[in-house]
């Protein structure tokens, strides 16, 4: 069952319009690579383009989507495939900026790519959407709890790979609360 009415294709195309570009950058810091993230989204959006008419409140889509987003990336790293990768890093290229702030954001971003899709996840949700920990429960179909013991193991791994940044990472009382 897909959009039937006017109104609802209306509305449907007016939400994508409005949000789409959020939406990607949620996709994107999902899986780390612009690509997967274009294509993790389209398969969210076309997934609420048949659940529309079922939708109770058209004002939650995007937590929908959002949701989806991330139940499908944790479904595709679990396939054998999502693992290669078709060509190698490209090697490092001459900085022209190198402010300190954009070293430590791109190691810290190869770090947090290396992390488990839920992990992940759960990390991005808290921090870099800045949802609660009941909104980021409600997206993943989990406990708070498990937000909570997610983002610890998360920010524990970083902590030992990147090593003491001052200011990057929150600290432990940050994710207690």
């Amino acid at each position: 069952m897909a959009i039937r009415s006017q109104e609802d294709l209306s509305a449907y195309v007016e939400f994508v319009s409005a949000r789409s570009h959020a939406l990607y950058r949620t996709a994107y810091v999902v899986v780390g690579d612009h690509q997967l993230a274009q294509d993790l989204l389209q398969e969210a959006l076309v997934k609420v383009y048949v659940a529309w008419p079922r939708l109770r409140d058209v004002g939650n889509a995007e937590a929908y989507v959002r949701r989806s987003v991330v139940t499908t990336a944790i479904s595709w790293s679990r396939r054998r495939s999502y693992h290669e990768r078709p060509v190698d890093p490209l090697p490092d290229l001459e900085r022209d900026d190198g402010t300190e702030r954009l070293v430590t954001h791109e190691l810290l971003w190869e770090h947090v790519c290396t992390l488990p899709p839920r992990q992940r996840a759960a990390l991005v949700l808290r921090y870099y959407e800045d949802l609660t920990e009941a909104q980021t429960a409600e997206l993943m179909g989990c406990s708070v709890g498990t937000v909570k013991s997610q983002v610890s193991s998360a920010l524990a791994k970083l902590r030992v790979q990147v090593g003491p940044v001052a200011g990057v990472l929150p600290d432990d009382e940050a994710v207690t609360r």
